[in-house]
């Protein structure tokens, strides 16, 4: 069992993309996104990654493949299976127990389809075991400014995420109403390892940087 957290050093990606950049839709060469995913499969074993739409369907994975299914969080209950969420601002969810793990992508719209409640779900039918989650990097509150019209959509439902700029502008806080759900959905044990993208050069961070290249958070039994 065992967690990791990539950044954006040592790979073979390029320019805007340089260098460990494990995206395959962000217009990177093919060829080294998977040599760079070949990197990460000979040092954490088979992984699993998915194509992501900011939604809520949580796909259960029995092995790995190169088909991608369409979700924004993977689950499986299988030894020997890495799952991997791509993100460059977004927060990157681990979630594991003994008998279970997940790799979940909670951006601001996942945050309010509540993805991590249905993966956690998931997780339960699999296994009764206690569930413990870790935050990796995302954009943080006084960075993530929105709009009026979005600041108000998502704190109505997530009065947590409530934050603003250096600017006193708008902004919100994914990762401090994460946390705040995963409380209320029985998560007592919570390491949150997150520090900002777009603060930080090491990460890819979309906000910052426009054409860009991802990091993933990656999780198995």
């Amino acid at each position: 069992m065992g967690t990791f957290f990539t950044d954006r050093l040592g790979g073979a990606s390029l320019n805007q993309f340089a260098s460990l950049n494990l995206g395959d839709h962000v217009g990177d060469s093919p060829e080294i996104v998977a040599a760079n995913r070949a990197l990460i499969s000979t040092k954490f074993g088979p992984t699993q990654y998915m194509s992501q739409v900011h939604g809520n369907r949580v796909a259960i994975i029995e092995e790995v493949t190169d088909e991608y299914p369409t979700a924004d969080a993977l689950v499986t209950g299988i030894p020997g299976i890495t799952l991997a969420v791509m993100v460059a601002d977004c927060i990157p969810l681990l979630l594991q127990s003994k008998g279970a793990v997940a790799a979940v992508h909670v951006g601001r719209k996942g945050l309010i389809n509540r993805v991590a409640e249905k993966a956690i779900d998931v997780m339960r039918e699999i296994s009764d075991e206690q569930i413990s989650a870790i935050i990796g990097p995302a954009i943080c509150g006084k960075c993530y400014e929105v709009s009026p019209e979005i600041f108000s959509e998502v704190t109505a439902s997530h009065p947590e995420s409530a934050s603003h700029t250096a600017a006193n502008t708008p902004s919100l806080d994914l990762v401090t109403a994460l946390i705040s759900d995963l409380r209320k959905l029985g998560i007592a044990e919570i390491d949150n390892q997150s520090r900002c993208t777009l603060e930080h050069n090491d990460l890819y961070s979309y906000r910052r940087d426009g054409a860009t290249g991802r990091q993933v958070g990656l999780v198995w039994l």
